[in-house]
């Protein structure tokens, strides 16, 4: 949710998708993702600029739009804060 919210506050369209720990991020004005023709009408470029802006940011995410990210009890919530806090860096650039 706080990648979410972080989006909405710099105006980025942004789904975020999850099951359990698993989850995927698309840059999209859709309401959802839920099929390849949704997938594939998101904004790669945007998350190719998004990617290289967080590792910048010092996070690591899987380097494409049609991978998933993971989040496991190894990850603390300052590592979580942080990584929204990042995120909200690099949204309000791109």
């Amino acid at each position: 949710e706080g990648l979410l919210e972080a989006a909405e506050e710099a105006g980025i369209p942004l789904v975020v998708n999850h099951v359990g720990g698993m989850f995927g991020i698309f840059f999209t004005d859709a309401e959802s993702v839920t099929c390849y023709q949704d997938v594939m009408a998101c904004d790669v470029e945007r998350f190719k600029r998004f990617f290289h802006m967080m590792l910048d940011e010092g996070v690591y995410l899987a380097p494409s739009a049609f991978e998933a990210g993971f989040m496991s009890v190894a990850h603390s919530m300052e590592d979580i804060n942080n990584t929204i806090d990042a995120a909200r860096r690099v949204f309000a650039k791109l």
